[in-house]
C-alpha cells in the first residue's frame, strides 16, 4: 500500500505544479469556460499517460541509446514554449463571447505533452523511481494512478481559470493574465536553455 501512496504523491506533485500544460488549461478555462476546456484536459492527460506508459515499456532505453533523440525533444520543447509565450503576449485580449468557442483541442493538449520538457522529466523520473526494472505490472499500475491524478490536476487548473472568467470582461485584464502566463512559460524555457 505504501508503494501506491508514494506513486500517487509523486503523480500529484508532478501534475498539480505549474507548467505549460496547466497554464494553458488555466487560460482556456478563463477564456472559454470549464466545459470547452475539458477537451484540452482530456487530451493532455491521455497524451501524458501514453508518454509515461511508453517510457516504462522501453522508450527510456531508446532515449539512452540515442542521446541525439533526447536533444531533439529538448530543443523542440524549448522552441514550443517560446512559441506559446509569443502567442500569449501577442493576443489582443478580446473575449469573443458571441462567437464559437475555439478552446485548445484534444489533439493540442495531447501534442503539448510530447513537446513539454516537464512531462518528459516527470515520465523519466517517475518510471525511473517506480518501475526501473521493467516490471510491467508496476508500469501499468503507475500509469493508471497517474492518469487519475493527472486528469484531476489539470482539470483543477481549468476550473480555476473558469472562476477567473468573471473578472476578465475587459481586454486589458485578459492581456495581463496572458502576459503573466507568457512570462512563466518563457522563464521555464529560459531555464531549460541554461541547463
Amino acid at each position: 500500500m505504501s508503494g501506491i501512496l508514494s506513486m500517487a504523491a509523486f503523480a500529484l506533485a508532478s501534475s498539480i505544479s505549474p507548467g505549460p500544460v496547466n497554464l494553458v488549461a488555466l487560460g482556456a478555462g478563463a477564456r472559454y469556460g470549464l466545459g470547452p476546456s475539458m477537451q484540452h484536459v482530456t487530451g493532455a492527460t491521455l497524451g501524458f499517460t501514453l508518454l509515461l506508459l511508453l517510457t516504462g515499456l522501453g522508450l527510456y532505453e531508446l532515449m539512452r541509446q540515442w542521446p541525439q533523440l533526447t536533444d531533439a525533444v529538448r530543443w523542440a520543447g524549448i522552441a514550443f514554449l517560446f512559441f506559446m509565450a509569443y502567442k500569449l503576449v501577442s493576443d489582443d485580449g478580446t473575449l469573443d463571447a458571441g462567437g464559437p468557442a475555439q478552446s485548445p483541442s484534444f489533439m493540442y493538449g495531447a501534442a503539448m505533452q510530447w513537446l513539454n520538457p516537464k512531462a518528459w522529466l516527470a515520465a523519466l523520473a517517475g518510471m525511473g523511481a517506480y518501475a526501473i526494472d521493467g516490471n510491467r505490472m508496476l508500469v501499468w499500475q503507475f500509469t493508471a494512478i497517474y492518469f487519475v491524478i493527472c486528469y484531476g490536476s489539470i482539470a483543477c487548473w481549468a476550473l480555476a481559470g473558469s472562476m477567473l472568467r468573471k473578472y476578465l470582461h475587459e481586454p486589458r485584464h485578459v492581456r495581463l493574465l496572458n502576459r503573466l502566463m507568457a512570462a512563466f512559460i518563457a522563464v521555464s524555457a529560459a531555464g531549460l536553455l541554461a541547463a
